[in-house]
């Protein structure tokens, strides 16, 4: 009886496994119920302290030079306060105390450069990678991404009526980020935040691009600049990031992927790529579902998802073509990804038993 009951450290070790100090114990994680209500409170408790501090020093916004050094100095609290205590509840109460300061930031730049031009943005652009690098906290390092990408949106729109150019740098930037994720362990966490942060700000330029719409509503662009890449430029930056994909996971499983499969990725590519140019944006939610299958990552596929059925949801109602040509290509399309598919499962499984064998 006394042996049944000998500690399982001592059973390990006889067996040859060795377990330093404190290894092995369970760590408690915080229920997603309490989480959620310490986020609340700490937004809670920021919009009464931000309040306060806005009845009593609402004369910073008539000078941009007293919001900018206000918004510094809470934006150097937030990062503190994340260095020094961590936690949900003063977590989310940085956060919030760090947007009004790049509120109070990106007030002072508007009435600097007096107008909500291509100068603003690219400053904004710059605030918001740095808070993405340095900010000690995952959520912030995500919205700190996710507004970097609206930013340079709204840059390149601004400033060389390009805005389709910004999806296509995001997609690039988003793949090689997710594919270089295990590159630092230590900052595993930190690297995902940022290319969740990229998939939002992605879905969302897609969004209003798709829809129609311009993120500054009523501001229209004057068609100057690089204004004839339009609407191509984000569909071919979206094809070098699947060809860039596509390489590097032959590169990783050399040996698990038949010869005639590798031509016929590329030669998919390339239909695909005829594809784009009436359906635009099919090339980048291409990208996302296919680096969501090479990280074995769901989500990212299910983002990737959003972003077909995004651009095949356009093109549907896209009046230039007629439904004729419109059926034409979704049919090729389906057909084309059909067969991708059928590909990738045959020609994966006969690589793999080939290396098997040898």
């Amino acid at each position: 009886m006394s042996r049944s009951i000998t500690p399982l450290r001592e059973r390990l070790g006889r067996a040859g496994i060795t377990m330093t100090e404190g290894e092995g114990e369970p760590t408690l994680e915080t229920p997603w119920f309490v989480r959620a209500l310490q986020a609340f409170s700490g937004w809670l408790a920021a919009l009464f302290l931000l309040g306060f501090i806005a009845m009593g020093v609402a004369f910073v916004v008539e000078s941009s030079a007293a919001a900018a050094m206000l918004g510094l100095v809470m934006i150097v609290g937030a990062f503190a306060l994340l260095k020094a205590a961590p936690g949900d509840f003063l977590e989310h109460l940085a956060l919030a105390g760090s947007l009004t300061g790049q509120l109070l930031v990106a007030w002072a730049l508007a009435d600097a450069v007096g107008d909500m031009n291509a100068s603003l943005w690219w400053s904004l652009l710059v605030l918001q990678v740095i808070l993405a690098v340095v900010m000690p906290s995952l959520t912030h390092r995500a919205f700190s991404a996710f507004a970097a990408s609206l930013a340079l949106y709204l840059a390149l729109a601004e400033g060389v009526s390009a805005p389709s150019l910004a999806g296509g740098l995001v997609v690039l930037g988003l793949t090689a980020i997710w594919l270089n994720e295990f590159r630092w362990p230590a900052r595993l966490r930190a690297v995902q935040a940022l290319g969740y942060g990229l998939l939002l700000g992605l879905l969302a330029i897609q969004a209003m691009e798709h829809f129609g719409q311009s993120l500054l509503i009523g501001r229209y662009y004057d068609g100057t600049g690089l204004a004839w890449l339009e609407p191509w430029a984000g569909d071919a930056l979206g094809m070098l990031a699947l060809l860039l994909l596509i390489r590097n996971v032959f590169q990783h499983h050399a040996g698990a992927v038949a010869p005639g499969l590798r031509a016929a990725a590329y030669g998919a590519v390339a239909v695909l790529m005829l594809l784009s140019l009436q359906a635009h944006g099919l090339s980048q939610g291409a990208v996302v579902v296919v680096l969501g299958f090479a990280i074995a990552n769901r989500l990212v596929m299910g983002f990737g998802g959003l972003l077909l059925l995004l651009s095949i949801t356009n093109y549907y109602y896209w009046l230039e073509v007629t439904l004729l040509t419109k059926a034409m290509t979704l049919f090729a399309m389906g057909v084309v990804l059909l067969a991708i598919r059928w590909a990738m499962r045959r020609g994966w499984r006969t690589g793999e038993a080939e290396g098997a064998g040898q």
